[in-house]
Formats: C-alpha cells, sequence, structure tokens
C-alpha cells in the first residue's frame, strides 16, 4: 500500500521538525514549509494526502493558505493553532478546513485526527456509490456529481465547491427525498471528532444554494425543514 504523506506548515522550526519526527516514525512520508508561500507550492508539487497548517505564518497567513488550497485542489486540512477563541475556529473550518487542534497538543492526540480525517477522506470518495447513481455520476434535477472526480455541473456548466460543500452535496443526494438534521449532517461531513456546531451546516447549505439554485433566497432543491435539517427535492 502506498505511503500516505503529510505536508507539515509550521513556522516554528523545532516544532516543524519534531513534528516531522513523530509523524514519519507513524509511517507517512512529509513534506515541510516554514511559510504560507512554500506551503502553496509543496501542496501544489506534491499533492499530500493531507496538510497540517498552522495558522499564524510568515508571507501567507493560514487562512490565504486554506483558501488557495480549498480552491485548486482537493486536499484535506487541518489546522494547528495556539489560538482558541471560537469565533477563529468557526472561521477555520467554514474555510475549508477539516478539523482543528489546538496548541499545546499531543502527538496521539494529534495521530488520531490525521487518521480520522484521512478516514472521512477516504469514505467520501468511496461514498455515492447506492442511490440514484448512474456510473460514477449522481444525478438530480439538472445538477450532475461526477463522484470520482469530485466535479459538479448544473445544466452542464462546472460549479466550484469546496471539498466539505462537495461531501455534503453527495450526503444530501444520497439520501435525495429524505429528512436529513443537522446533527446527522455534522456526524457524516465533519465526522465525530468534529468540535464545531451546527451552524456550519447552515452555512454549507447557504453557500450550495447560491451556487446550485436558481434563486437562493427561494430555494427548489436544497429545503429547508424549520427545526430538523434539511432535504434534497429533485
Amino acid at each position: 500500500m502506498r505511503k500516505k504523506t503529510i505536508l507539515i506548515v509550521e513556522d516554528d522550526a523545532i516544532l516543524r521538525d519534531t513534528l516531522k519526527y513523530n509523524i514519519e516514525m507513524e509511517g507517512y512520508n512529509v513534506l515541510t514549509a516554514g511559510d504560507g508561500g512554500e506551503a502553496i507550492d509543496q501542496a501544489r508539487k506534491g499533492y499530500p494526502d493531507i496538510v497540517l497548517l498552522d495558522l499564524m505564518l510568515p508571507v501567507l497567513d493560514g487562512f490565504e493558505v486554506c483558501r488557495i488550497i480549498r480552491r485548486e485542489l482537493d486536499i484535506p486540512i487541518i489546522i494547528l493553532t495556539a489560538r482558541v477563541s471560537e469565533i477563529d475556529k468557526v472561521v477555520g473550518l467554514e474555510m475549508g478546513a477539516d478539523d482543528y487542534v489546538t496548541k499545546p497538543f499531543s502527538m496521539r492526540e494529534l495521530n488520531a485526527r490525521i487518521k480520522a480525517v484521512l478516514r472521512r477522506s477516504w469514505e467520501t470518495r468511496e461514498s455515492g456509490k447506492g442511490n440514484n447513481r448512474i456510473g460514477d455520476f449522481m444525478e438530480a434535477a439538472d445538477i450532475k456529481v461526477d463522484t470520482l472526480r469530485h466535479m459538479v455541473f448544473r445544466r452542464g456548466t462546472p460549479v466550484d465547491l469546496n471539498p466539505k460543500e462537495f461531501e455534503l452535496l453527495v450526503y444530501l443526494l444520497s439520501n435525495r427525498g429524505r429528512v436529513i438534521s443537522r446533527e446527522q449532517a455534522l456526524r457524516k461531513v465533519w465526522g465525530l471528532e468534529y468540535l464545531g456546531n451546527e451552524r456550519t451546516v447552515d452555512v454549507h447549505i447557504r453557500w450550495l444554494r447560491q451556487k446550485l439554485e436558481e434563486d437562493a433566497e427561494h430555494p427548489q432543491h436544497l429545503i429547508t425543514i424549520r427545526g430538523y435539517g434539511y432535504k434534497f427535492v429533485a
């Protein structure tokens, strides 16, 4: 089996080297970057399986690095930071990060988070093999999803979704016509280890409506079930 590659983005050289050593001991290949610009270069060239991303970086901060990676590449991101305020956590996760670990942390905790995020990433690629699936595609109304290439089309035109938007859409399409609670969506898309709240689901639904609905204020497909959650209607 191919070794997974992890990109560590951390400007503290001692911490970066410590993380590199410990993660290599777990059997991963490791790439490193000491600033935001180098992080983008490494991600584009090395296409790692996961990125461990510090927020407080020179050249480009972690928020900007996260935005760029999310726009260009389908790579899971775990944010590593000493910033502990809830708003920082929410902003980081809603930009598309998959998890958030606050310094100081133990290597045991970090390794568990890495394995969980990698597992969810694999499960997402395997999802959508049931309901409403034709070959490698899922179709409903004027929306078509290529689950292998992680591409979405509306009326034949490509739509740019970030990874969590994509996962949430696939989950709703896989359960077309069924009501999905916010808690169910959090567990399936963000995982049991996720520390955020149900507002994250609402935000991602709003973004999906803006990209996929004719009129985001009066959606025809991504329907709110007041006090409970959402369902996809064709």
